[in-house]
């Protein structure tokens, strides 16, 4: 890649490597081991498109089982030979835990805070790397234990089948369903590590974006992208302890006798009543504290990226950029007092209820915010429809969808209705597919040429995004009526209930949309490859956008920036009044224009003599 090619001579190796073992040698310090904040955030990228790919193929599997439930799966069949093809109850709920693990813990979460956050943070402030650069190597490199255990699992029962919020008592005592064996333990282990590698993230993240700014760049200079990276770091540092105290307290139950989360009494497959007095929902309560803080962990930087985008591509700077800044904090905050309405249907005192169900409600504030000041920022703007524009549109109009649907889940007497139905699944995938891939797609075409120095296909790239657009919302927005209909969620056949029959054409239809959706991926994955190669090199600043990452050559050396840059103002200065141009850049200074002097007065015959006289007597 080309990246390798600029990094070596830049770290005193390049020019002395002829043998092609000391380019082995070479292209494993730069690539394998690398504490280079920018390669790491590449190597997070590729791996993270790789696993969206394998989350996909695993949905696939969930859709063509709802589309023709007991009929052999093209292709995939092969991974059931115990059924001849057949997708088996037992598989169906594997599919389904397994394709939201991927997609949350290995795909989401790693490509924001991972790729983007390890890529962007050191150029966008004006440092030179993160601030504990072997840390940062190790918290990618900990993503492939954790990759390993999720794939062991598969070999252990046929995988986890407790879906991913892995709830006791199924997933504490190994003996309860087929899943629930070694192969929830590795599913636990995977969860663990993705944790470690986040923490360490996030430690380096707050550390580098406290101490290592470039002068001048004070908090509120800083970019949109920044301030989601650093609310985000503090979500996971705060969030992420609980979860894996949990884990922890749930593999001592499975492994050494405790009973944090089994009750007492309870028979399970006709074995010996269970020793404990435990409670299974303090699992819940432990796991949604994490997990919904988890839901802006995996949209903030998204929106924080959306931001800088839309206000390059319109020209325009962003609308209300403080109220941006404080309406993400206000979202990080109310996102860790709301983790109960997860619970509704649990059983939860009717005042504890109202008090989730009112925060609940209050997190729409400060996300209309957000709404408005995009809606805003684009008003009036002079948008180059592109496909970095059109992926940051898709993105509003997506969480604009997820955010009114979640509304009605905020409200104690409509969840318990639809709660275990599709609606949420329509919810979750608008709010967590809908905005943030989008968003996710947005960045890699604006981001590439800085990262490789080349940019990617426009054609490629919006026949990309139309196809994912429109295989996204027909696959996702019919959901919304399957809820309503009450088509409850990880039914392997919901057709056995005669009321549901009438659901199986709909089903096919979202089932054909995915496969649309699934193959556009492609597209984007050899876009990217070609790209890589082939791709219409970009210069310095491509986009003519204001950050200081554009202030770094394309793809940056070593120490990113020739001379530490200082910073004059904030990024969003597009069309000022007193610019020829439509942008202006961090780094460039002020003109400082001489002070004209006042005018002096003419003189005249009259008022010669008395200002000499005025000027004798004083």
């Amino acid at each position: 890649m080309s990246s390798a090619t600029t990094t070596a001579p830049e770290s005193g190796h390049g020019h002395h490597h002829h043998n092609p073992e000391d380019r082995l040698a070479l292209l494993k310090q730069i690539w394998m081991f690398s504490t280079d904040h920018k390669v790491i955030g590449i190597q997070f990228l590729v791996t993270t498109l790789l696993m969206l790919m394998v989350g996909g193929a695993l949905a696939l599997g969930v859709r063509w089982q709802l589309a023709f439930p007991w009929e052999n799966m093209p292709f995939f069949g092969l991974l059931f030979p115990t059924e001849g093809g057949q997708i088996s109850p037992e598989a169906y709920t594997m599919l389904f835990t397994m394709h939201a693990t991927v997609m949350i813990f290995l795909v989401i979460i790693p490509v924001l805070a991972g790729a983007f956050g390890n890529f962007l943070i050191p150029l966008m402030i004006g440092a030179d790397d993160m601030a504990f650069p072997i840390l940062n190597a190790l918290s990618y490199w900990f993503m492939w234990p954790a990759i390993f255990c999720f794939g062991a699992s598969f070999f252990f029962g046929g995988g986890p089948g407790n879906g991913w919020t892995s709830y006791p008592v199924l997933s504490a005592v190994p003996e309860a369903a087929p899943g629930s064996g070694f192969a929830q333990f590795f599913w636990l282990m995977g969860v663990t590590l993705v944790g470690v590698s986040s923490m360490m993230g996030s430690v380096n993240y707050m550390t580098t974006i406290i101490n290592m700014r470039a002068p001048g760049m004070t908090l509120f200079r800083m970019p949109l992208t920044i301030w989601g990276m650093f609310i985000t770091a503090i979500l996971q540092a705060f969030a992420l302890p609980v979860l894996t105290a949990a884990g922890f307290m749930l593999v001592s139950d499975r492994m050494l006798g405790t009973c944090f989360f089994i009750p007492s009494g309870m028979v399970i497959n006709n074995a010996d009543p269970t020793v404990g007095g435990g409670q299974p929902l303090l699992w819940q309560h432990l796991f949604w504290f994490y997990s919904h803080p988890a839901v802006y962990i995996m949209l903030l930087p998204a929106m924080g990226m959306v931001s800088d985008m839309l206000a390059c591509c319109c020209r325009k700077p962003i609308f209300g950029y403080k109220p941006m800044v404080y309406s993400m904090a206000a979202i990080a905050g109310l996102g860790f007092i709301v983790w109960g309405h997860h619970m509704f249907t649990s059983g939860m005192n009717p005042a504890l209820g109202m008090t989730f169900m009112i925060s609940t409600v209050m997190i729409a504030l400060p996300s209309a915010v957000k709404v408005f000041n995009w809606i805003g920022t684009i008003w009036g703007g002079r948008p180059e429809f592109n496909t970095v524009f059109l992926n940051c549109v898709a993105f509003v109009s997506m969480f604009i969808v997820g955010g009114l649907s979640g509304i009605f889940m905020a409200a104690v007497p409509v969840d318990i209705y639809i709660h275990d139905t599709y609606f949420i699944v329509a919810h979750f995938h608008y709010v967590l597919f809908g905005a943030t891939l989008f968003g996710v797609f947005g960045a890699v075409h604006f981001w590439f040429p800085k990262m490789f120095g080349r940019r990617m296909d426009e054609t490629l790239g919006k026949w990309h995004f139309f196809l994912t657009f429109i295989g996204f919302n027909g696959t996702f927005f019919p959901m919304h009526l399957l809820g309503v209909a009450g088509m409850p969620r990880r039914y392997a056949d919901p057709y056995l209930h005669p009321y549901l029959e009438n659901l199986l054409p709909m089903n096919q239809f979202m089932t054909i949309c995915a496969c649309l959706m699934g193959f556009a991926q492609f597209i984007l994955l050899f876009n990217f490859a070609y790209s890589l190669f082939k791709g219409q090199k970009a210069g310095m600043n491509p986009w003519l956008a204001n950050g200081l990452e554009w202030v770094a050559p394309s793809p940056p050396g070593h120490g990113n920036f020739a001379a530490v840059p200082t910073v004059y103002r904030g990024p969003y200065e597009y069309s000022a009044p007193e610019r020829d141009d439509d942008h202006w850049l961090q780094t460039e200074p002020p003109k400082s224009s001489p002070v004209p002097e006042p005018p002096k007065p003419e003189p005249t015959p009259d008022s010669a003599p008395v200002g000499e006289d005025t000027g004798s007597s004083s």
